[in-house]
C-alpha cells in the first residue's frame, strides 16, 4: 500500500538550478573532542538534530526527484540557521536526481558503523538499478563531528531481487551483540532484508538474512518499526501490514521478537499505517502504540471511519495479558470530538514532554476539520502516566490554537508528521509537527517548546523550505520528520 505517499508531482512546475542543493555550511561551532553518542545526534554535538524531506522538491529541473532538510540542535533547541540540504545532486551523494525518486521519503537514522555518531538513512526505493527491472537503494548519509556529509549505498550482501527496496527502514539491535542491524522492506519476496551490523563506510553490512513475512506470519510487510518490547536489550520489530481476512484483506501487525540468532515472529496485535515502540507506563517494556487512521468509532456519523490509536502493552514474553487500550477523540479528556475522516493516528511519534519520566505520544490528525476548512488538521498529545497511555491531560494544538504561527486553512494538513524530540537536552521532548500540504503542496514545520507542564503553544516557531534554503515548489517539506 502507498497510503502515506503524497501524489502531488502533476502540480511541480518549478525548477531549481542544483546549486541550491549543496550542503549549507553549520553556523561556526567547536569541534567536540569525541562523539556524544546520543541518538539523533549527527554532529555529536549532544544535542539532537532533524531531518525533514521534501521528497516532491524539484532537484536539477527534476520534478518530484526529492531532497532532505537537516536542522542542527543547540542549547536552545532546534535552530533553522545551522542547517543543510542533501539530495542525489549534493556532493558526496550517491545517484542523480531524477524525475519521481521522492528522495526522502523513506528515512530513519542509527549508528550504523559505530563512531558514536548518528547516520541518517535513506531508502531510495524508486531507484531503478541500471537497465535491469530491479529498483531500490538505501543510502546510509554517514554522521561525523561536522555533520552528515559523505554517503554511501549498501553495497552487499543485497537480496537477489529487489523491488523498491528500502520501502520501509528501520535500525536496531535484534541479536543484542552491541551493533546496529538495519531492517528494510522489499516489496519482492523474501520482503523483509535484516543487514547486520556493523556496518563498513564502504556500504557493506556484516550479513544479510531474508525472511518472507508473509509466509512466515501470514502478513505482508509494509513498514517497519523497531523498539525493544521485552525489555532483554535486544530490540523486536514490528511487521505491519495486511493478512487475508474472508474474502478481503485487513490491516494486521506482527511483532517479531529479537534474539540472539536473529527475528522470531511472535503475536499478532492491532494494524494500522503508522507506529512507535515507547513505554508510557515505565515498567521497563516498550509498549506498542499503533495508529490506524482508518478505524472507525461508534460514535461518527455513518459509522465512517475516523481514526484511532491502540495500545498493547509490552512484557518479558512479548506482550503483557493487559488488554489492549484504544483511544479515540472519544475518549474522555481527549480534546476534539471522533469525526468522519479526521484520520487520528495518521502520524505518531513518542517522548517525554514534561519531564516526568513518563513517555508521551504526539498523535497527527491531519485531516481534521476546523470550522469550514476541510483538512486544516491537529495535532494532539496523549500522557503516559504509571495506568498507561490516558486523554486524561491531553492537549491539543493547531494553526488555531493562540500562539501557533499561521492561518488555518483548508487543505495544509497540519500533523502530517510529527516529532517529540529534546533538542535542547533539558529533559523534555519539544514537539514538531509539519503541514505537508501548506501554500498548496510547499509545505512547513513548527516547532512548540515544551515546559514542566508539557507542549505549550508559547514562543513556537514555522519555517518552511526557503527558510532552510531548498527548493519550495510543490515540494512537501515535512513529509517525514526522522532524528
Amino acid at each position: 500500500m502507498r497510503t502515506r505517499t503524497l501524489l502531488l508531482a502533476t502540480t511541480l512546475t518549478t525548477a531549481l538550478t542544483t546549486s541550491l542543493l549543496t550542503a549549507l555550511p553549520a553556523t561556526a561551532t567547536a569541534a567536540p573532542t569525541a562523539p556524544s553518542g546520543l541518538s539523533g545526534d549527527f554532529d555529536g554535538d549532544g544535542h539532537r538534530d532533524l531531518a525533514i524531506a521534501a521528497p516532491l522538491g524539484t532537484v536539477g529541473g527534476k520534478t518530484a526527484a526529492g531532497y532532505v532538510a537537516v536542522v542542527y540542535g543547540t542549547a536552545a533547541g532546534l535552530d533553522s540557521s545551522r542547517r543543510q540540504i542533501i539530495s542525489q545532486a549534493t556532493d558526496g551523494i550517491p545517484g542523480v536526481p531524477e524525475t519521481q525518486d521522492h528522495f526522502g521519503d523513506r528515512m530513519t537514522t542509527g549508528d550504523l558503523d559505530g563512531d558514536g555518531y548518528t547516520d541518517l538513512v535513506v531508502g531510495v526505493h524508486g531507484e531503478r538499478i541500471g537497465s535491469t527491472d530491479d529498483s531500490g537503494v538505501v543510502t546510509v548519509v554517514w554522521g561525523g563531528a561536522g555533520g552528515l556529509k559523505s554517503a554511501t549505498d549498501l553495497t552487499g550482501p543485497l537480496p537477489e531481487y529487489r523491488n523498491e527496496l528500502g520501502w520501509s527502514v528501520a535500525t536496531g539491535d535484534f541479536d543484542g551483540d552491541g551493533d546496529t542491524d538495519l531492517a528494510a522492506a522489499n516489496m519482492a519476496h523474501p520482503e523483509l532484508n535484516l543487514f547486520k551490523g556493523p556496518f563498513t563506510r564502504a556500504g557493506k553490512a556484516a550479513g544479510h538474512t531474508g525472511i518472507d513475512t508473509l509466509t512466515r506470519s501470514g502478513v505482508n510487510t509494509d513498514r517497519i518499526v523497531a523498539g525493544d518490547v521485552t525489555g532483554d536489550g535486544r530490540s523486536d520489530l514490528l511487521v505491519m501490514g495486511q493478512e487475508a481476512s474472508g474474502d478481503g484483506h485487513r490491516t494486521r501487525s506482527v511483532l517479531y521478537k529479537g534474539t540472539a540468532t536473529g527475528l522470531t515472529p511472535g503475536s499478532k496485535v492491532a494494524g494500522g499505517y503508522d507506529a512507535v515502540v515507547a513505554d508510557v507506563n515505565k515498567d521497563g517494556f516498550g509498549d506498542i502504540v499503533t495508529g490506524n487512521f482508518m478505524e472507525k468509532s461508534a460514535t461518527e456519523p455513518n459509522g465512517g471511519p475516523g481514526g484511532a490509536v491502540t495500545v498493547t502493552y509490552g512484557a518479558a514474553g512479548g506482550l503483557s495479558t493487559r488488554a489492549p487500550v484504544r483511544i479515540t477523540q472519544a475518549t474522555t479528556g481527549v480534546p476534539g470530538t471522533a469525526e468522519r475522516n479526521d484520520r487520528f493516528g495518521w502520524s505518531l511519534s513518542a517522548g517525554d514532554s514534561n519531564g516526568d519520566g513518563y513517555t508521551d505520544i504526539a498523535v497527527g490528525a491531519p485531516y481534521e476539520v476546523i470550522g469550514s476548512r476541510k483538512q486544516a488538521g491537529t495535532v494532539t498529545v496523549l500522557r503516559g502516566s504509571a495506568s498507561g497511555l490516558t486523554g486524561s491531560g491531553a492537549k491539543s494544538f493547531s494553526q488555531d490554537t493562540a500562539g501557533v504561527p499561521g492561518t488555518v486553512e483548508a487543505y495544509d494538513s497540519f500533523g502530517y508528521a510529527v516529532r517529540l524530540t529534546d533538542a535542547s537536552g533539558d529533559g523534555r521532548a519539544e514537539l514538531v509537527s509539519s503541514a505537508a500540504y501548506e501554500n498548496d503542496g510547499d509545505g512547513a514545520v513548527w516547532l512548540l517548546k515544551s515546559t514542566s507542564s508539557g507542549v505549550t503553544a508559547t514562543g513556537s516557531t514555522s519555517f518552511g523550505a526557503a527558510t532552510v534554503g531548498g527548493p519550495v515548489k510543490g515540494a512537501a517539506f515535512g513529509d517525514v520528520l526522522a532524528g
